[in-house]
């Protein structure tokens, strides 16, 4: 099972998602946009696209001209029959593919929140096991229409799609289901400025917060990370037969 990973910029582990990546023995491959431009060629190297968060906006062209191949990669993927996930930015690029509209800086959400699943999402593979409202991490505040033809999964009092599908193993969360409670101290440390311009305070209650939500957010990204990987179909590789005589 090999699996390409799109970096959106530092700081961004795999975290939950990693956890079930590895245990089912996956194959990483992971490239970093936006420095050195580079993607994968298309679908046929691997089995699954992960496209992570960013600092960045969805259609930030000027700035990250790679946006609009990534957002066609996925499109490849999908239309491959193959798994892919978006998380948060990767969400919006997801969304942006699929003919949605990108609203930038249409609500703050910030922390540990609860996530409701649509009636939809209550039987869909990749939360159908958990509760129908679900405590996760959040972190943006640009977000998106829903594409045509895509499914509603989740969402929230703030933001209307906090999870969709296209086709059959295709997933955008706004969410940030990956975050486990030892992601969210590296990002507590290392952005401290940064989140305390946005939610000031924050820093001096995380101890009760995270006391409060981080197992179950842990447990619910898990779930998510397991259930998406089970849907990864691996192609058998197969190495050229060696010539007689060589």
């Amino acid at each position: 099972m090999r699996v390409a990973v799109i970096e959106n910029m530092k700081s961004t582990p795999l975290g939950l998602l990693g956890v079930a990546l590895a245990e089912a023995n996956a194959e990483i491959e992971r490239f970093r946009p936006w420095i050195d431009g580079k993607l994968p060629a298309g679908s046929a190297g691997h089995d699954a696209l992960v496209v992570l968060g960013g600092e960045q906006n969805a259609i930030d062209d000027q700035n990250y001209p790679y946006l609009p191949t990534l957002a066609q990669l996925m499109r490849d993927f999908v239309e491959a029959d193959k798994a892919v996930l978006g998380i948060c930015l990767g969400a919006q690029i997801l969304a942006r593919a699929y003919g949605a509209e990108n609203h930038l800086n249409a609500g703050l959400e910030f922390g540990w929140h609860a996530v409701s699943k649509s009636k939809e999402g209550q039987t869909d593979a990749l939360l159908s096991d958990l509760p129908d409202d679900f405590t996760t991490f959040q972190w943006h505040s640009d977000t998106f229409t829903l594409p045509e033809g895509a499914t509603r999964l989740a969402t929230s009092g703030l933001t209307e799609n906090q999870a969709f599908r296209v086709g059959r193993a295709a997933y955008g969360t706004q969410f940030h289901f990956e975050a486990s409670a030892s992601v969210i101290d590296s990002w507590k440390a290392e952005f401290a400025a940064s989140i305390e311009q946005m939610e000031p305070g924050w820093h001096e209650g995380y101890a009760g917060l995270a006391a409060k939500h981080a197992s179950e957010s842990d447990a619910s990204g898990l779930a998510i990370g397991r259930n998406w990987v089970c849907m990864i179909k691996a192609q058998a590789r197969r190495q050229p037969k060696a010539v007689a005589g060589r």
